[in-house]
Order: C-alpha cells, then structure tokens, then sequence
C-alpha cells in the first residue's frame, strides 16, 4: 500500500465535511499553511468539494480511501493522544494509557488474532491481523513507537532499557467486562522495533465442530470420527490451516467425565477443562519424546499429539493407536495422499499403519464474502470484502481397499485412481460447492489450496 510511510494529520479533517469526503472519494493527510495533501482515486472528485487549496498526492484503491474514511472519531481521538503521548514527559500520564486501550478495544471489535507495531522509515505503522491477512489501520510519527514500546513492556513486565535483544511476555487487559490475555514478542530491526501481540480469547479456537464451516459432508464424516473408540486420525495442512481448532474442537466433543484424555503441546495456550495437558519443555527434560513414551503409563483413553514431528513419534503415535487408543495428531502435508506418502517417508511400518490410520482430514481457511455488502466493501469488512473464514477440508476414510494399498506399498497413483472411481470429494471439489453456494469466490479457493 503506498500510504505506508504517509501519517493522516486527522486534524486536517476539522476543515472538511466528512460525507463530502467520502462522497468524492478524497482523502487529506496534511496541511502545510497552503495546501491540503491529499489522496486520490479514479472516482475522486477534487472540484465537488470546493476547496482551493487541495492537491493531489498519490493515488490510492477506493476501498483504501473509505477505509480510511472510516471509523474517524476513533481515529482524531488516537491521533492526538499519541502527540500528546509523545510529548509527554513521564509514562505515568494518562495520555498512552488511554491510547493503548482503545487501540485494543479496536483490535477486539474487529476479531484481530494479532496486532503488529512496527517501525518503518520514516513512521510507526499499526497493522491487525484479521481472518489470517494483515491489514494496516493506523500511521503515526515513529517517535511514538518508543513510548508505545516503553508502555507495552511495562505491563508485561519486561525490561524497557533492554532495546538490542528479543523479548517475549505476557500482560492481561480488562476490555469492557471481560479479561483478555495477550501474548508479546519483540524483535529489534534496522528501522528500530517490531512488536506483535496475539490476541490469546480461547473463544478463537474452542468452536464446536458445527461453528467451523465445514460442508455437511465433511461435518457428518468428522462426526463418525467422534465415535470412534480407537484408530489413529491425522489432520493435516500446512501453518494456519485451521488444523489445531478442528483438533480441539474434536476433543471438545470427545471430552466426558468416563474418558482420560492427555494432550502433548508445545507451547499450551488454551486450558481445556477435565483434560490433562502437559506442555514441551527441553529444559526440564520434559521432552516431546520423553513425554510421549512415559504417557501411555497414565491410562489415556484419548491422546491428542500436538504434531508428529519424526519417526519416533510416529510410531509411539502408531503403537498407542493399535494398542486401544484413540490418537489424533496433526503432521504438515498439502493433501491426504500427500499424507500417506510423508508418513511412509517416515518409515512408518506399513503393517501398523495400514491397521491403525482411521482417516485423514486435509484442511483450509478460506474467507468468506461479506454478507453486508457482497464483496463491494464496507466498514463491517474493512473494505475488504471478505468477513469471516470457512474450511474447505476432504475426509479420506481408510477402508480396507487403500488400507491394503498401503500394506502393498501400492504408488499414490494407484490410490488416486481407486479414490476417482469411489465418492471422494477432494478439498477443492469442496471449494466449487462453496462457490456455487455464494460463501466464497474461486479465486479465494484456488490461493488456499495452491499453499
């Protein structure tokens, strides 16, 4: 986006009518004591708003322009908090501390997962990270993102004079009634610093398996899976594919006071109640491996492994599934015949895994079309056109005829063959239905499942 490195001065807007800027498409960022600087579109129309003074400085997309447009009373109000911050002479003033919790309550109305303060040349640029795309929201002078950084190492109680070393904490906020946590990392650049808070609301990953999205045959075959009492069941996808929700989403309907349920996860982020989770941790010897050997001592009916990372793993994973468990993990492969073929690069022995894998469930996030305005743009959507992610996932059920596939070391291309002539509906099979039922757009489906 060109207006990266440009800050909106939004008191420039004191001078105009806001409707009239949005009606004309315009956007002022600075007054220099004769000119207004403004952007520009297309459809811009400098002569209807009457003001001499106006000069055109870049061009930017329409939707850029109202988003920006948008939102303005909130904008002036962080606007002039953070002058006043900067020129503030003490922490303790109220000044960032006001900024700092409308800029999160900001976060929070728009379902941001992550907040990215960064330095760039000549600004400090806020971006929020929405249905897994990074959009910019707000540009201000980049002295400000010391005191800002200064602030946010504060209340996590980090080291505000350490300014050349990574640093990672914690800090809670109370936003309207209901404590949010968020996680904190910050990294120097060439530029000065970049700070990313993840948004930890357990309300993003606990969804029932019906509040995911899934198409109804996925949903009922995800469904068969829940009342399996054993077997091994692998989801798989590549980083932000949606593959740790659907996993607990699958033990939140697995979870009941008659079943031990263990979970290995590096790190644990989200308690889930009745459930006994045990964190990586190499330090203290608590290993992935070591873990996963000594819990099967515990008597788990249900093990979830956060990822099978190597042919140890897998093979306990294997062991565990044959001996009268019920495993899921997740393991990265783009598809679920990709799936098979990583597992048996693994050296899997073809006997076990042809005997324990139950299913295979390859998934995507895909946005969907914003039912407000219909992919036009609008401020519920940001301008973006898209509010809200579905998956797009296939379910392949190992039946005994690729169950003897795998024992036979059959190729992927022969399973291919038998999965065209049987009823598999692949992930992007499930993409055209998606299509056709107006929740998404085919180019949508073709970026996700080309990942």
């Amino acid at each position: 986006m060109k207006i990266f490195d440009e800050i909106i001065d939004y008191t420039c807007f004191n001078q105009f009518n806001i409707n009239d800027l949005r009606d004309n498409l315009v956007l002022p960022i600075k007054y220099d004591g004769i000119y207004f600087k403004c952007f520009c579109c297309e459809e811009s129309n400098l002569i209807s708003l009457n003001v001499k003074e106006l000069v055109k400085k870049k061009s930017l997309k329409k939707e850029d322009i109202l988003f920006f447009l948008s939102d303005v009373e909130r904008r002036i109000k962080l606007f002039k908090l953070s002058k006043k911050a900067i020129n503030s002479e003490t922490l303790n003033d109220t000044f960032i501390e006001d900024f700092f919790y409308i800029l999160m309550k900001k976060a929070i109305e728009v379902r941001a997962s992550d907040i990215h303060i960064e330095s760039s040349n000549n600004s400090m640029v806020i971006r929020f990270r929405i249905d897994g795309s990074l959009k910019i929201f707000y540009i201000y002078e980049k002295e400000f993102l010391q005191v800002l950084s200064s602030y946010i190492k504060l209340l996590s109680k980090l080291d505000i004079t350490m300014l050349r070393l990574p640093m990672d904490g914690r800090f809670s906020l109370k936003i309207e009634e209901y404590k949010y946590d968020f996680r904190v990392s910050t990294v120097p650049t060439i530029d000065g610093e970049s700070i990313v808070l993840r948004v930890l609301d357990d309300t993003n990953i606990k969804k029932s398996i019906e509040e995911l999205g899934f198409s109804k045959n996925i949903y009922n075959e995800i469904e068969n899976i829940t009342k399996l009492s054993q077997g091994l069941i692998l989801i798989t996808g590549p980083t932000g594919s949606g593959k740790s929700t659907t996993l607990y989403s699958i033990l939140e309907k697995l979870n009941s006071q008659d079943k031990k349920i263990i979970t290995i996860e590096d790190p644990i982020e989200y308690k889930v109640n009745q459930v006994q989770q045990i964190s990586v941790n190499d330090e203290l010897e608590l290993s992935f491996d070591n873990i996963l050997r000594r819990v099967l001592r515990q008597d788990p009916d249900i093990l979830l492994i956060g990822e099978i990372r190597d042919v140890a793993s897998l093979n306990i994973a294997l062991q565990a599934s044959l001996t009268g468990h019920l495993v899921l993990a997740s393991i990265h492969a783009n598809n679920s015949l990709q799936t098979i073929a990583r597992l048996i690069d693994l050296k899997a022995n073809k006997y076990l895994l042809s005997t324990s894998l139950k299913y295979i469930i390859s998934q995507r996030l895909v946005l969907n079309i914003c039912k407000s305005c219909k992919k036009q743009g609008c401020e519920i959507c940001n301008f973006t056109g898209f509010y809200n992610r579905s998956s797009l996932a296939e379910v392949l059920k190992i039946d005994e005829n690729i169950s003897s596939f795998i024992l036979n070391s059959k190729s992927s291309e022969e399973i291919k063959e038998y999965l065209k002539a049987s009823s598999f509906k692949s992930m992007l099979d499930d993409g055209k239905q998606k299509v056709e039922e107006g929740i998404t757009s085919l180019e949508e489906v073709y970026k996700v499942i080309s990942l």
